[in-house]
């Protein structure tokens, strides 16, 4: 019930903010229909009609709220002083709005409620309440479970909020948090015939790991503590890494092209200089054809990675989920010469003939470019696969 009823209040609040108080009155939103109620009085404090609705609203709200009072006490539950503490608020506050308006004149009578003092009542219900959340959570802490470590947390914190005077409640707080942690240990398992330096994998776990980490569940890449228990593990499995031979291809290009070279005067059939129609020369454009060869060098060097991420529970050391993984990166450098006349050359070739052939990577620098790309996939892979671990 303790979880219900504040949804409960939440939406008669909702409800209250649409529909006339009268409508909320037949439809039995008595809060919501005195809200309404008494906005239109402060606009008119002789409005009878919602003076008699005001009434009507707040003595049957009152009168429910009391008997689900009575009914709570007498079921004896411990855990029922939450909903009675929420109650005897709800009458506070309900009583403090309708104070702001009365009393209000109806006719040839004074319409005002008499005031009741609801603190004691809500002191004593706040620190019954606190008294169950207390003993509920020390009862849950004996379960040995995660479930009830989190849920004895939210009980110490209820039962600090209410009263905050329990010895020890700070310790019992921090010690229920730590036991109702999920630890996840992420780490690098290099499978594969090439062994990569410790920075390699570090680079890789550089994952920001506390954007992954949610209210219970804390991913760790370092074992700080050695008695430390993990209960989940994240391993990302390298089982293969391929790095082509150095690859230097040469491409021969012829490139062509026209350019205008001067002009030529049109002739008529007899001749003569054929005249446009004012009297000037025709002249036709003359072309030449530029030519130059291309000769490219190609390098080239590629390096794949590919393994697997998988998640495992500790207890009992279950593979919950396998994904398959894998990087890519690729090396290419082109220089070119140039025979011929350059200007047949677009800027983009002219650009490559100022570049020269330059030393290929090495193989492990080949697999320090696919650490980024590979680093993506590992953090894309632990963010869909969060649903396995709580």
């Amino acid at each position: 019930m303790k979880k219900i009823y504040p949804l409960v209040l939440i939406l008669t609040i909702l409800l209250g903010s649409c529909g006339s108080s009268k409508k909320h009155l037949e439809r039995g939103n008595y809060d919501a229909a005195i809200d309404k109620a008494v906005r239109q009085l402060r606009k008119d404090t002789r409005d009878t009609k919602q003076i008699n609705i005001l009434e009507r609203s707040y003595n049957i709200a009152n009168e429910q709220d009391n008997e689900r009072i009575r009914f709570l006490k007498m079921e004896g539950r411990p855990e029922n002083w939450d909903e009675i503490y929420l109650l005897n608020k709800r009458m506070a506050d309900r009583q403090s709005l309708v104070r702001t308006v009365t009393p209000l004149n109806a006719g040839n009578r004074t319409l005002e409620f008499p005031y009741i003092d609801y603190m004691p009542e809500m002191i004593a219900a706040k620190r019954e309440s606190a008294d169950y959340y207390y003993a509920h959570g020390n009862e849950l802490m004996k379960n040995n479970d995660k479930e009830s470590y989190r849920q004895a947390f939210r009980e110490f914190i209820r039962a600090k909020e209410y009263v905050g005077d329990y010895e020890g409640i700070d310790n019992k707080i921090a010690e229920a948090r730590y036991l109702g942690m999920s630890r996840v240990f992420v780490s690098v398992q290099n499978r594969s015939l090439i062994r990569f330096p410790q920075e390699f994998e570090e680079d890789l776990l550089a994952l920001d790991l506390p954007r992954l980490n949610s209210e219970w569940v804390e991913y760790n890449i370092q074992i700080l503590d050695p008695d430390t228990q993990f209960d989940y593990f994240v391993n990302v499995n390298v089982r293969n890494i391929g790095v082509s031979p150095d690859q230097t291809m040469q491409r021969d290009t012829v490139v062509k092209k026209e350019v205008e070279d001067g002009f030529i005067y049109q002739l008529d059939a007899k001749g003569n200089v054929m005249k446009d129609s004012v009297g000037n020369d025709i002249k036709t454009p003359r072309y030449k054809t530029l030519q130059c060869a291309l000769i490219e060098t190609v390098q080239t060097k590629t390096c794949i990675i590919d393994g697997d991420i998988e998640v495992v529970q500790a207890s009992p050391g279950t593979v919950l989920k396998k994904d398959p993984l894998g990087a890519q990166s690729r090396f290419e450098h082109i220089s070119a010469r140039a025979l011929g006349d350059i200007e047949a050359l677009s800027p983009a070739q002219l650009e490559r003939t100022k570049s020269k052939a330059m030393p290929f990577p090495s193989d492990i620098e080949m697999v320090y470019r696919c650490s980024e790309t590979l680093k993506m996939a590992i953090r894309s892979a632990i963010q869909n696969n969060r649903r396995f671990i709580n």
